[in-house]
């Protein structure tokens, strides 16, 4: 595991991600208690959200965290060569997640649905310290950081379709 300070300096070092137009570079079902699907293409829908995912059990009625992504520069300093569905996020993707470049309300077409940035903060909790560590909890819940969003953001599905690896995302 990646101390706080390893983290920050990689982070500094590495390029930044695609700023309006990026792409997916994973898709995780969670089944439940870490056991993640990774399947190439699925299915999002507003009444569902990833279809097959644990999210559709609860369904939460605001939809506010129907979907999950995560920037996937973030995800692989922090996974440490570990696969990238071990954050547990529905959609890894190469792509500026941070509040600058996509402000609450902002609309991201990925495949063909649409998602909308939800004002549902997403943080680390204590699945993700036991899986990498105080420190990287430490590191993407940090104050300084929150702008970034290195724990990801929670969307609201706004359109309903269909999303593979390798596809484009983009701001509408």
């Amino acid at each position: 595991m990646r101390t706080f300070d390893e983290l920050e300096a990689l982070w500094r070092a590495s390029p930044p991600a695609p700023l309006h137009a990026g792409s997916v570079r994973v898709i995780v079902v969670r089944k439940g208690d870490g056991v993640h699907e990774t399947p190439a293409r699925a299915e999002i829908s507003p009444e569902h959200g990833l279809h097959g995912d644990r999210w559709e059990i609860g369904l939460d009625p605001d939809r506010q965290g129907q979907v999950t992504l995560m920037n996937a520069r973030a995800a692989e300093l922090i996974a440490d060569g570990a696969p990238l569905d071990l954050p547990g996020d529905n959609l890894v993707v190469d792509f500026d997640l941070s509040a600058a470049a996509l402000p609450i309300g902002s609309r991201v077409r990925l495949g063909s649905a649409l998602l909308e940035v939800s004002p549902m903060p997403h943080n680390g909790c204590r699945k993700f310290a036991a899986r990498f560590g105080q420190d990287a909890l430490r590191w993407v819940n940090w104050k300084e950081h929150r702008d970034r969003r290195l724990r990801g953001i929670n969307c609201r599905v706004v359109e309903a379709g269909r999303v593979g690896v390798g596809d484009r995302c983009q701001i509408e």
